[in-house]
C-alpha cells in the first residue's frame, strides 16, 4: 500500500506541474495576442486594445488569470477560443478522434512487429539477419518523424503517385480514409516498430544469458521453446515501460506528421493555435496531450503489477 500510495502522490504533482506548464508555456511565446486577433495591417486606437484585453482577461495580473484557469480546470473548463470563437473542449474532441486513430494504430502495430523484431535479432545477435534488422531499425529510430514523412511523400506520392498527399478522405467512406491514412500510419508505426526493437533485442540478449533460461536448457527444452515459454515473456516488460514513456513522444510526433501530411487533427489544430497565439486552445491541448502520457505510465505500472509478481509483493 505504501508503494501505490507513493505513486499517487507522485502521479498527482506531475499533474500539478503539468497544469502550471501548460499555463504558463503559452505565455512565453513571443507576440500579442490581441494584435493576432485584430490583425497586423489594421489600424485601432489603444483604447479598443485595452477593450480587447479586457475582453479576453489578459489585462488582468498574471496571478488572477492564473488563479481563474484553475478554477474553470475544476469545473471542466478549458475556456474559449479566441480565434475559432468556439469552447476549447469542442474543438479538442473534434480533432483528437483522428489522431487517436492513426497514433494508436501505430502503437499497436509498432509494439508487435517491435516485439517480433527485437526477439529474432536478439536471440541470434552474430547473424546478418540480426545484424540488418538492428541497422535498419537503428536508422529510422534515428530519424525524426516528420523527416521521414516528407520522404515517404515525396517518393510515394508526388513521384509514384500512389496515395494522396493531403487530406484525411476524399469522401468518407472506409477505403477513402484507408488510402489518406495509410502513409501517415505506416511513418509513425516503422517509427514506433524501430525503437521497440532496439530495445526488445537488447533485453533479448540479456535475458537469454540469465539462470532461469540456462536451466531451461538444461532440462533438454529446445531453443524455440526457451525463447517463447520463458524469455519473451520476461523480455518484454521493457517494452510495456517503452511504450507508456514514448506515447508522449509518439503523439508528439504524429502532430508532425500531421502538418506534413495536412491532416485535419490536433497537429493542425495546435499549429494554427501557434500562429496565432491562441492561449486558452493552447492550454487545453497541451494539458490534454498531457494527462494522456499520465494515464499512459499509469496504466503502465498497472500491467507491471499485473505480470510481474515482483512488483507486487514489494508493493505489500
Amino acid at each position: 500500500m505504501t508503494g501505490l500510495l507513493a505513486k499517487g502522490i507522485r502521479y498527482a504533482v506531475s499533474l500539478l506541474v503539468v497544469v502550471v506548464l501548460t499555463f504558463a508555456l503559452p505565455r512565453a511565446m513571443p507576440g500579442d495576442p490581441v494584435m493576432n486577433i485584430i490583425g497586423e495591417d489594421v489600424s485601432v486606437s489603444p483604447a479598443t486594445l485595452d477593450a480587447i484585453r479586457a475582453e479576453i482577461g489578459l489585462d488582468r495580473p498574471v496571478t488572477e488569470q492564473f488563479a481563474s484557469y484553475l478554477w474553470s480546470l475544476l469545473h471542466l473548463d478549458l475556456g474559449y477560443s479566441y480565434h475559432l470563437s468556439a469552447p476549447v473542449f469542442d474543438l479538442l474532441v473534434a480533432r483528437m478522434g483522428w489522431t487517436l486513430l492513426f497514433t494508436g494504430i501505430a502503437i499497436v502495430v509498432g509494439a508487435a512487429i517491435g516485439i517480433l523484431a527485437g526477439t529474432v535479432a536478439g536471440w541470434r545477435p552474430e547473424t546478418k539477419r540480426s545484424r540488418a534488422v538492428t541497422l535498419a531499425a537503428l536508422a529510422v529510430s534515428c530519424t525524426p518523424p516528420y523527416f521521414l514523412a516528407l520522404l515517404f511523400l515525396s517518393f510515394f506520392s508526388f513521384r509514384l503517385g500512389l496515395f494522396p498527399f493531403k487530406g484525411l478522405y476524399d469522401e468518407a467512406t472506409f477505403g477513402s480514409v484507408v488510402h489518406h491514412l495509410f502513409l501517415p500510419v505506416l511513418v509513425l508505426t516503422l517509427f514506433a516498430a524501430a525503437r521497440n526493437t532496439l530495445i526488445m533485442r537488447g533485453s533479448v540478449v540479456q535475458e537469454k544469458g540469465s539462470l532461469y533460461a540456462l536451466y531451461a536448457r538444461a532440462r533438454g527444452l529446445s531453443d524455440r521453446a526457451v525463447l517463447f515459454g520463458h524469455v519473451l515473456k520476461n523480455a518484454s516488460l521493457p517494452i510495456v515501460t517503452l511504450i507508456a514513456l514514448d506515447f508522449g513522444f509518439i503523439f508528439s510526433g504524429a502532430l508532425f506528421v500531421e502538418i506534413v501530411f495536412s491532416l485535419n487533427g490536433m497537429g493542425t489544430l495546435i499549429y494554427d493555435a501557434v500562429l496565432g497565439r491562441d492561449y486558452p486552445l493552447l492550454q487545453g491541448a497541451f494539458l490534454v496531450i498531457a494527462v494522456m502520457v499520465v494515464c499512459a505510465n499509469l496504466a503502465a505500472d498497472l500491467v507491471y503489477l499485473l505480470v510481474d509478481p515482483r512488483i507486487r509483493r514489494q508493493g505489500q
